[in-house]
C-alpha cells in the first residue's frame, strides 16, 4: 500500500521570498501609483471585511469556508463586491478597494490563492465611461496605448467568423473540432462551448499591442450587469480587459434591481444544483441596500498581481507576490 504522507519541506530551501527585493519595490511603486490615482479623482478608498457569513452564489467560483468555533461556517471574500454596494446604497460616493481575495480553485502562473485585487465604482457612470477611466490607469501604470474596443459579437465574427448569439450547439462544436480542441463533454449548455472558444482560439491573441476592451457580452454572462437589446439579441453591459492574452479585468454598468437581483442568485443556486455543488446562501443584506436604492454606477475588479507581472514583465505570479500559498 502507497503511503500518502507528503516528503517533508526543506525549510533552508523555502524560508525566503520568491520575489526578488527589486520586484518588491516596484510592486509598492506601483501600489502608491494605483492610489494617487483615484486620490486625484477624489474618489474614496474603503476597508471590507475577508471573512463573511455569505458568498457569491457564481457556479464558476470557488470559495474558501472557514469553520467558526461556535460551529458556524463563514467564508473567505472573492471580492468585496457586496460590501462595497451596501456602501454605495448608504450613500457614500464613488469609491475603491485595494486588498486581499480569496478563490479556492486559484492556482498557476496567472494565479494564487490569495491575491490582490482592485475594485472601484463610480457614480453616474456606465461601462463605457469606466472604460475610459480604466485605460487612463493603464497608461499611468503601463504606458500601454489606447486600449481597442470590441463587442463580444463582433469578436466572434472577427475570429471565428462565427455569430456567437445565433450559432448552434453543433457549429460551435464543430468550430472546437476544427481546431483540434480536446474538448471534455460539455453537453448543450451554450455558455460553456463560448468560453471554451474563447479561452482556447480567441483570448491569447486580444492585447499585444495594446489593450483589448470587450464589451456587451451575451446577458446569460453578466450576472451582475444591466440588460438590454441589440441587434435582437440580450446583452449585458459587461466588459473584460485581456492584454498580452491575460485577463486583467471585468466590469459592469451594474445591476441596481433588488428584485432581478434575488431571482439571479436563485438561478445560479439552480444552476449548482444541476452541477453538483453545494447551494449557497444568498446575501440578504446586499438585497436589502438595492431595495433601499443604489445609485447608477458602474463597477470593475481588477487583478493587481497580473497588472504588477506586466509592468513588470514577470512571467509568473510568484515573482511578484513574496510568499505564494506553496511557501506559507
Amino acid at each position: 500500500m502507497h503511503s500518502t504522507k507528503k516528503p517533508p519541506v526543506d525549510f533552508h530551501n523555502t524560508w525566503h521570498p520568491t520575489a526578488t527585493i527589486p520586484q518588491l519595490r516596484a510592486r509598492a511603486k506601483i501600489i502608491a501609483d494605483i492610489r494617487a490615482f483615484f486620490s486625484e479623482k477624489n474618489v474614496l478608498e474603503v476597508d471590507t471585511p475577508l471573512l463573511c457569513r455569505v458568498t457569491a452564489t457564481d457556479p464558476h467560483l470557488s470559495s474558501i469556508q472557514v469553520p467558526l468555533n461556535n460551529n458556524e461556517t463563514c467564508f473567505l471574500q472573492t471580492s468585496p463586491e457586496f460590501p462595497m454596494k451596501r456602501l454605495l446604497a448608504s450613500g457614500i460616493g464613488s469609491i475603491y478597494s485595494l486588498g486581499k481575495v480569496f478563490r479556492g480553485d486559484e492556482n498557476g502562473r496567472y494565479h494564487n490563492l490569495e491575491f490582490t485585487m482592485l475594485e472601484w465604482y463610480r457614480i453616474g457612470f456606465d461601462h463605457h465611461q469606466l472604460m475610459d477611466e480604466m485605460d487612463e490607469l493603464f497608461q499611468r501604470i503601463l504606458n500601454s496605448q489606447k486600449a481597442i474596443r470590441v463587442t463580444y459579437r463582433n469578436l466572434f465574427r472577427q475570429f471565428l467568423h462565427i455569430d456567437p448569439f445565433t450559432s448552434s450547439i453543433s457549429e460551435l462544436q464543430n468550430v472546437s473540432t476544427q481546431n483540434h480542441i480536446n474538448a471534455p463533454i460539455l453537453g448543450d449548455d451554450r455558455d460553456t462551448w463560448l468560453q471554451l472558444l474563447m479561452s482556447h482560439l480567441i483570448e491569447p491573441q486580444l492585447g499585444n499591442s495594446q489593450p483589448h476592451c470587450i464589451y456587451n457580452f451575451p446577458a446569460s454572462q453578466a450576472a451582475l450587469a444591466k440588460i438590454r437589446t441589440e441587434e435582437g439579441h440580450l446583452v449585458g453591459e459587461r466588459f473584460e480587459v485581456y492584454i498580452q492574452g491575460i485577463e486583467l479585468a471585468n466590469g459592469y454598468h451594474e445591476l441596481t434591481d433588488d428584485k432581478e437581483q434575488r431571482h439571479r442568485f436563485n438561478a445560479d443556486n439552480i444552476q449548482r444544483k444541476k452541477m453538483h455543488l453545494p447551494e449557497l446562501p444568498i446575501d440578504e443584506n446586499l438585497l436589502a441596500a438595492l431595495a433601499h436604492g443604489m445609485p447608477e454606477c458602474a463597477g470593475v475588479a481588477l487583478g493587481v498581481d497580473r497588472l504588477i507581472m506586466l509592468a513588470t514583465q514577470a512571467n509568473h505570479i510568484n515573482e511578484v507576490i513574496p510568499f505564494p500559498f506553496d511557501r506559507v
